[in-house]
């Protein structure tokens, strides 16, 4: 049903049931949050967005509060716009002076809601957090003092992810976002996913930086500094440099990564389309043998970590395939390494990865091949962009460069990972190409394709009819995983990526909490498929050369060895 309020002096239609917030923004009028998530039911907490009601004189805040007919709404006046800048000011009078060295310092909401509210003076004296910085996590960092108590973390974690492994613990004016018992992230049900990053308004949180490791490598003469990037990456970064949103630009990636001083420069998409070679084999064997299923992708390391903690029983339904980063590191010291006459201890190997629990996997023990580890640091999306930044290199001047060789040649399967849905979609065009022995006349499987949380199908292939489903969010997860220990059977292959959207939307991503430039970062991978030659990671010639002249076959010894690992239980404190 319409109604028809008046905001400003001005007569709007609005949709019954609506929040003002909702309609003030569909009629492109901008009111200020700080607690508020889109899609998530409001708390109403920070009171940032604060409107004046004429109708009753009192200020509402227009997150939670819902349209009436004949309702009267002041977004700007004198009244509402002194009550936003004293909110300001509050969560300014303890907050640490430190911009010029924050992380988020350009990039923070509330340092930009003073600039808007026009907070030029400290009116307002708080005495000073003196809270200890908790760098116990391998991935994420956290600066208690420059929490505002926005809440939006701890809503992410418990809503989206499903972990809450942080909480507001205390009361009053000593309320805190801790970890239980006041412990370190480390030893918390933390994954590592980064979510809390994405929506955190200012620098409370962040990724841990392996800068300072990276930048004495590239210095060191006996080292050769390699390094890999993500399907997601080369599609997510254009933005950053101010160019079109979604434009793939990894020539100039290529390029630039070489201009910095790295000495071979490698897509991961290359060892995405080896995950499906190994992963579609075991796939088919698991299903042949009708063992361990539904097969379970081990693609993100956050929904590893999650299984470890709050789903142990089926951590033997999850493939033993390492993911793209760790296979691409194992062969760039392994295979590549001889290749170039290189000893593999004199390479430092360098990711570049949407997503903080990269850095997590990175260091874990099974990711490590006779003591030497797959991959040596970790760089997230934003990471990437302040290297660049750092090191004075202009992407405009850039002229496309392609990646090194051997291992340079990837296809548009491998590039499909970065979305949810394209690791299953990639891994059933080879299933159905190793049990038939011809391709699928229509490669796209647009049931399992876009943003919806979770996604399903029924695919014949041959004599077999089997279930894939696909998830991202491990709130999602939970729900897909609970019918499968209920005994659902229906399903065989299961994909699971912890951040919405997959890795475009990924905790080391670029912060702007904008949808749109997800989607169009999806768009692109999709561009991408639909305009390559190679669709199928069986027809990449690099793969095919790397298995005759080096791992054998899929699910062979020598793959074994490099290719794959386990998993345990993690015990942890909740």
């Amino acid at each position: 049903m319409s109604i028809t309020i008046n905001v400003n002096g001005n007569k709007i239609e609005a949709k019954a049931g609506e929040t003002v917030l909702n309609v003030l923004s569909d009629h492109g009028i901008k009111v200020p949050t700080l607690c508020h998530l889109k899609n998530m039911f409001p708390t109403g907490s920070c009171r940032m967005c604060v409107v004046e009601h004429k109708n009753t004189d009192k200020l509402i805040t227009s997150c939670s509060a819902i349209v009436e007919e004949g309702m009267e709404i002041l977004t700007h006046s004198p009244r509402v716009t002194e009550a936003r800048k004293v909110i300001v000011e509050l969560l300014l009078s303890n907050h640490p002076d430190d911009c010029l060295y924050c992380v988020r310092n350009g990039n923070c909401e509330l340092q930009g809601l003073s600039q808007e509210l026009c907070v030029t003076e400290r009116r307002i004296q708080g005495r000073r957090n003196k809270l200890p910085i908790d760098t116990s996590s391998v991935s994420i960092l956290r600066d208690p003092e420059k929490c505002i108590l926005c809440g939006r973390c701890v809503r992410v974690c418990e809503e989206i992810m499903g972990v809450a492994c942080i909480d507001i613990s205390k009361r009053g004016s000593q309320s805190i976002v801790s970890t239980a018992f006041d412990k370190g992230l480390n030893t918390s049900s933390c994954v590592n996913c980064g979510q809390c990053i994405m929506v955190c308004p200012t620098g409370a949180l962040t990724e841990q930086s392996h800068f300072a490791e990276i930048k004495e490598a590239l210095s060191d003469p006996n080292k050769k500094v390699v390094i890999q990037y993500a399907p997601a990456i080369s599609v997510s970064v254009a933005e950053e440099f101010g160019l079109e949103a979604g434009k793939d630009i990894a020539g100039i990636m290529n390029a630039a990564l070489r201009k910095i001083g790295f000495d071979y420069v490698f897509d991961t998409s290359f060892a995405a389309d080896l995950t499906i070679m190994e992963e579609s084999s075991e796939l088919i064997k698991r299903i042949t043998e009708n063992k361990n299923l539904p097969l379970i992708t081990s693609c993100c390391p956050a929904w590893v970590k999650y299984a470890e903690e709050f789903v142990p029983e089926l951590i033997p339904n999850i493939s033993s395939c390492k993911s793209p980063q760790q296979m691409a590191g194992a062969i760039i010291k392994s295979y590549f390494a001889d290749k170039v006459h290189i000893k593999k201890e004199d390479i430092y190997s360098v990711s570049i990865m949407p997503c903080t629990a990269k850095k997590f996997e990175g260091q874990r023990e099974e990711m490590t091949n006779k003591g030497i580890s797959d991959v040596d640091a970790v760089l997230t999306t934003r990471e990437f962009v302040k290297f660049v930044k750092l090191f004075g290199i202009n992407m405009h001047e850039m002229q496309g460069e392609t990646a090194d060789s051997p291992l340079g040649i990837r296809t548009s399967a491998g590039k499909l990972f970065g979305a949810s849905g394209g690791v299953a979609e990639a891994a059933i065009r080879t299933a159905y190409h190793t049990l038939t022995g011809s391709e699928l006349v229509k490669f796209k499987i647009p049931e399992i394709r876009g943003l919806k949380g979770q996604k399903e199908t029924q695919l014949q292939i041959g004599d077999l009819k089997i279930g894939v489903a696909v998830v991202n969010g491990l709130a999602n997860a939970k729900k897909l995983l609970d019918e499968i220990k209920a005994g659902r059977k229906d399903i065989h292959f299961i994909e699971i990526m912890a951040c919405p959207g997959g890795c475009v939307g990924g905790g080391g991503q670029p912060i702007n909490l904008d949808e749109q430039a997800v989607k169009d970062r999806i768009q692109s991978l999709y561009r991408i498929d639909d305009t390559e030659s190679i669709k199928v990671s069986h027809k990449n010639p690099d793969v095919i050369i790397l298995y005759n002249e080096f791992l054998g076959k899929p699910l062979g010894k020598k793959s074994h060895e490099l290719l794959h690992t386990e998993y345990q239980k993690r015990d942890v404190i909740i």
